[in-house]
């Protein structure tokens, strides 16, 4: 059963945004698989049980810690398809971020899935693909219970999404949003999982699978075609690394702003912030988002494309000239960006010291709304960040990779312990992981009350217009003050616990071998073991 705090096991931990992708995690631990059969499992099971965050027509990425210390990225995005050119929006302003024209990407996630069993049966991983996906096609099959923010986001998100192929049969019951606590099946999807059970994950882009996928985007007028899917592989890379004196910190490569996230923690260990939680906390890590965040939207884009090694600013002098930056009284300008974001974390480790980091989305709530009714498949709308100007640094472009806030994190710790960790919520992810890690390394606080305390989010998420410092309410008044004369443009949430500031978790491996997990209470998951 998961809770939010699960801690001591001997075998293996996880940690997933909702219950039951928990419990499918826990439960091959217990039957002897590794950490990234685990994922697989839970990968899956996420998809079936909180469609609104994620779905096997999204990307994901990996970081993968081997028991002998090497540590991987799988980079599962999917690329703009070849009919993706910029004329096909001609009568527009920008690409549309819900519809047909918005589904004009591969779906990466299952390319990412087979990578990483791949590397699990490297590692003497040997349980079979139907029992990894058998948790998942139950619960599309039978049916899952509607989560509070799916039945919220449903209601919010339904004018965008009404008129997208397939969403209303798929995601209303008797054409009316479904409600907390009710039943939900995804029939296609389970029997599209079930056909991938036992033909192979590749059917999803060489068999049968992919066919049907291909006919339903071409009959709704999306840009990717057959030859795309037939096309598409994951990737091996190289993680971006940074040394601090906390530990080795990881992240993945662009396309993703992972390198935003180095930065952060990079600059704020340098100011040597004496108390978590204090004016100083708030405030350096704040204004080191900003100088992370300008590196990012000059830098980041397709790899293939960058205009010099990312690890430029990864480098010692370049970080401390950036910490000199900082002023510790007054907050700098703060140029706003577009950073909507729905996505899961989930991390998994075991006794071998394999620890895993995965984060899976589909962009936006829902994504691109549409989802192929022979499939089940919800397509995302990761390609709505692409550019229509042919200047920009993410300008559309058949085959181009677009730019991902998604960015999952690990870090090899001083003190000997092993952290995979990470967050949702499109810009508010580099803040938050931040604030996690700043909290329990740093700081030294345990990890479950790291989770737990008061966040913010600067810049915008989950289809929010504004770009101001959102604040919990539960920071102390002080603080919020000095923020204030500080010239931060502050907002209080009304709630204790906001979405708005994303679901964290983070997995430990610790020296002497025991494990422990911890997911969000912002969400509906937590952290389970064996």
């Amino acid at each position: 059963m998961a809770e939010l705090h699960s801690a001591g096991h001997k075998r293996g931990v996880v940690a997933a945004p909702h219950a039951a992708a928990a419990e499918a995690g826990r439960a091959v631990l217990a039957e002897g698989g590794n950490a990234i059969e685990a994922m697989v499992a839970m990968a899956a099971s996420i998809a079936a049980v909180y469609p609104h965050m994620n779905h096997i027509g999204g990307d994901g990425f990996w970081l993968v810690r081997e028991p002998r210390g090497r540590v991987r990225a799988i980079m599962a995005a999917g690329f703009a398809g070849a009919n993706a050119r910029p004329e096909i929006y001609r009568d527009r302003e920008t690409i549309p971020a819900r519809g047909p024209l918005a589904a004009l990407t591969v779906p990466g996630a299952i390319g990412g899935w087979m990578l990483a069993l791949e590397i699990a049966k490297a590692l003497d991983g040997r349980m079979p693909l139907d029992m990894l996906l058998g948790a998942a096609i139950r619960q599309a099959r039978d049916g899952y219970v509607v989560t509070r923010s799916q039945a919220r986001l449903t209601v919010e998100k339904y004018a965008e999404l009404e008129t997208a192929p397939g969403f209303v049969a798929t995601f209303l019951v008797d054409g009316k949003p479904p409600a907390a606590g009710s039943t939900l099946k995804q029939s296609a999807l389970a029997g599209t999982l079930d056909q991938l059970a036992h033909a192979g994950l590749d059917d999803f882009y060489q068999g049968d699978v992919g066919r049907e996928i291909a006919a339903d985007l071409d009959k709704i007028g999306s840009p990717v075609t057959r030859d795309d899917l037939r096309r598409y592989r994951a990737v091996l890379a190289e993680p971006l690394s940074v040394k601090l004196n906390a530990g080795t910190l990881y992240n993945t490569p662009p396309p993703t702003q992972g390198l935003a996230s180095l930065i952060i923690l990079a600059l704020y260990e340098r100011l040597r912030v004496a108390e978590a939680d204090s004016f100083d906390f708030a405030h350096c890590l704040v204004e080191a988002t900003k100088r992370a965040f300008r590196v990012r939207d000059r830098f980041v884009t397709d790899p293939a494309r960058l205009p010099h090694p990312p690890g430029r600013y990864l480098d010692a002098k370049f970080l401390d000239a950036e910490a000199q930056k900082i002023d510790r009284r007054k907050a700098a300008a703060w140029p706003a960006r577009s950073g909507e974001g729905d996505t899961i974390w989930m991390g998994a480790a075991d006794s071998s010291g394999l620890a895993v980091s995965y984060i899976q989305s589909l962009y936006w709530e829902f994504g691109s709304g549409c989802v192929l009714p022979r499939t089940g498949v919800l397509m995302q709308n990761r390609g709505s960040s692409f550019s229509l100007d042919p200047k920009a640094v993410n300008p559309l472009a058949p085959g181009r990779l677009p730019f991902h806030t998604l960015n999952p994190a690990l870090a090899e710790l001083a003190d000997g312990r092993v952290m995979a960790y990470g967050a949702m919520g499109g810009d508010g992810q580099p803040q938050t992981q931040a604030m996690l890690f700043a909290r329990h390394v740093l700081h030294r606080k345990p990890l479950d009350q790291a989770l737990d305390a008061p966040r913010w989010l600067l810049g915008r998420t989950w289809g929010s217009t504004v770009t101001n410092l959102r604040m919990e309410q539960r920071f102390d008044g002080n603080v919020i003050d000095r923020l204030l004369s500080a010239g931060h443009d502050v907002e209080v949430l009304p709630e204790p616990y906001s979405d708005t500031m994303g679901h964290a978790g983070a997995v430990l491996l610790h020296r002497n071998g025991t494990l422990e997990g911890a997911h969000d209470p912002r969400a509906d998951g937590g952290a389970a073991g064996v």
